[in-house]
């Protein structure tokens, strides 16, 4: 317990050793494509059915709640990332500010959030091409599910994930650039969506509009409210936090980082508003309500085949973006924080291109295991447990560096920082109430597994400094 205050210095990006540093090749445009790519996914294409079952036609008013959460969220990652143009997200920021203890504490909400949300992904994709794959090439639908669905192995999500490794494997630069192309795909495709979906408006599906109420209710496992819905589908709005990771290899991060969080945020909290309203002012609600692949199923529902069969076949391409971006994410925190030794040095060891091989093998392994047999909406909960804590810690963060070092250059500064900071913490810390009561015994689980292997490793191996 001697660490457990330790805070961390920063190195700058020169004085880091070859072998532990990456290539600086991302601008402004990369980031707010990775951003985008990240955000907008599995959350809207797949989520929606699920918070429609749990708010109704309110899933709107959800949508806006988590949105709101996350801007005052994203605004404090704004302002931290420009403050500490590091690596490491929450993590980094927590161990600079607060101290090692709390930042593994971050660091492992981290690694599950990432690592559940690039299975959670990964499943939400296989929902869209295992349709395809059994019409066109007869695939086992055995092998599209885990067990737990009645399936063998979710072959599909593997494969996914595979292909991600890869290409990040290869080279971020290189990933980047084919992550905007496919976000390009993904959002035309909504842009469809809305189109198609909008002529068939009726204002009748939006009676009554509150089924469930407001605040979480029902039994554990089934918990319905307006409010319940937003903890769910939280999941779809968060992911510019992947873009904080990318500080030590942007190029002009002081800059360009603020414009991809900021950027990134508003954009997408005006696709999910057209995109919801049309999908619920067409169908009624309890027609797709936990479908798998919502979107899709209203177009066919209002007899348009062709165009859901367009935006299912637009999610099998465009889907993998929101992976590659959380992959990403994921990996340069088990990086970041086996640079430090609180994990293995060994993983964090890049290529002669600047890519972490061995760290994005062992991430797609773990996270390959989960998407193999975990079903979707299980991973999805227990990935937004991670993210809330992560989002609060944030925002503390730019609390107590705006008392401490209110004089510290900052450049980004996110306005009314003080209300905007309570908003990003309340809210976050009510939404994490507002979780299934069985995510929240597993979040309890998996710390108390994460602080034993803290303990016995990573407070006898760390080596970050204090600051002086």
């Amino acid at each position: 317990m001697a660490r457990w205050n330790t805070r961390k210095a920063i190195l700058s990006h020169e004085d880091l050793p070859e072998e532990h540093r990456l290539h600086r090749s991302l601008g402004w445009p990369h980031l707010i494509a990775l951003g985008v790519g990240a955000i907008v996914g599995t959350g809207i294409l797949t989520l929606t059915g699920v918070g429609a079952a749990k708010a109704g036609p309110a899933v709107i008013l959800s949508f806006l709640i988590a949105g709101v959460i996350c801007a005052a969220a994203a605004l404090a990652y704004a302002e931290m990332a420009t403050m500490i143009p590091a690596s490491g997200s929450a993590y980094t920021y927590t161990y600079v500010v607060l101290g090692e203890l709390l930042a593994w504490f971050v660091g492992w909400s981290l690694i599950l959030e990432y690592s559940l949300v690039v299975s959670a992904v990964a499943v939400g994709w296989s929902g869209y091409a295992a349709p395809l794959l059994h019409a066109w090439l007869g695939f086992p639908l055995a092998f599209t599910q885990g067990p737990e669905l009645g399936g063998i192995v979710n072959l599909p999500a593997v494969f996914i994930i595979a292909v991600v490794a890869g290409l990040l494997i290869y080279g971020v630069r290189e990933s980047a650039n084919v992550n905007a192309l496919l976000v390009a795909v993904k959002i035309v495709a909504l842009g469809v969506f809305v189109a198609v979906a909008l002529p068939y408006f009726d204002a009748a599906n939006f009676d009554p509009f509150m089924p469930f109420g407001f605040p979480k209710s029902g039994p554990p496992g089934a918990e319905v409210g307006v409010m319940a819905a937003a903890a769910i589908i939280f999941f779809a709005f968060y992911g510019f936090d992947a873009i904080a990771t990318a500080a030590e290899e942007t190029r002009n991060p002081e800059r360009d980082l603020s414009i991809g969080i900021v950027g990134s945020m508003i954009a997408c909290v005006l696709i999910y508003i057209a995109v919801a309203g049309a999908a619920i002012g067409a169908l009624v609600y309890t027609r797709f309500a936990n479908s798998p692949e919502p979107l899709a199923l209203i177009l066919r529902e209002i007899g348009r085949p062709g165009a859901a069969t367009y935006l299912a076949a637009s999610a099998v391409i465009a889907l993998p973006t929101v992976i590659l971006a959380f992959f990403y994410g994921q990996s340069r925190i088990f990086f970041v924080m086996a640079r430090d030794g609180l994990l293995p040095p060994a993983l964090a060891k890049v290529s002669g291109r600047g890519s972490p091989v061995r760290i994005t093998l062992f991430t797609a392994v773990i996270v390959a295991l989960l998407a193999g047999v975990v079903p979707l909406a299980e991973l999805a909960a227990l990935a937004n447990a991670g993210t809330l804590t992560a989002f609060v810690f944030v925002a503390i963060c730019m609390l107590v560096m705006r008392r401490r070092d209110p004089d510290r250059p900052r450049a980004f500064r996110t306005p009314w920082a003080w209300p905007v900071g309570g908003v990003a913490i309340a809210g976050c810390l009510y939404l994490f109430y507002s979780l299934p009561q069985s995510t929240q015994l597993w979040f309890l689980g998996a710390h108390i597994f994460g602080f034993a292997l803290y303990f016995f490793y990573g407070a006898r191996k760390s080596h970050a400094g204090r600051i002086a």
